[in-house]
């Protein structure tokens, strides 16, 4: 069950008024939630954030996904947390590509070895 924090609609017509939930992928929009971790008012100027930051990093610590404007959200108001999260993970796939391919060096070095045992 991926788990991802996004944006629940309510209010009325033309009155918008969000939730910033997380909840499981597969659910609806509006459907089935796990947690509020937030609100977001765009019709006062400027627009009211309140986030649960705690809830938030908790969520984003275990791999939970955010939708673009729910990441929009989070970076305005908790700046640095998901810029974080993102090198984090960028390390992470860096290290495994290492593993599993060699450097440039490594395979020149390589290709240059079996050129020189078909010469022999």
């Amino acid at each position: 069950m991926p788990v991802t924090l996004r944006l629940q609609r309510h209010g009325q017509k033309k009155r918008p008024f969000y939730r910033i939930v997380a909840a499981d992928s597969q659910a609806r929009r509006d459907g089935r939630y796990l947690e509020i971790v937030g609100t977001y008012n765009p019709m006062v100027n400027p627009a009211a954030i309140n986030l649960k930051e705690d809830r938030i990093k908790f969520w984003v610590a275990n791999g939970a996904g955010q939708s673009e404007l729910a990441r929009a959200l989070i970076k305005k108001q908790m700046p640095g947390l998901v810029e974080a999260k993102e090198a984090q993970r960028k390390e992470t796939v860096e290290k495994r590509r290492a593993k599993r391919k060699p450097s440039p060096a490594a395979a020149k070095k390589k290709a240059e070895t079996k050129s020189k045992k078909k010469s022999k």
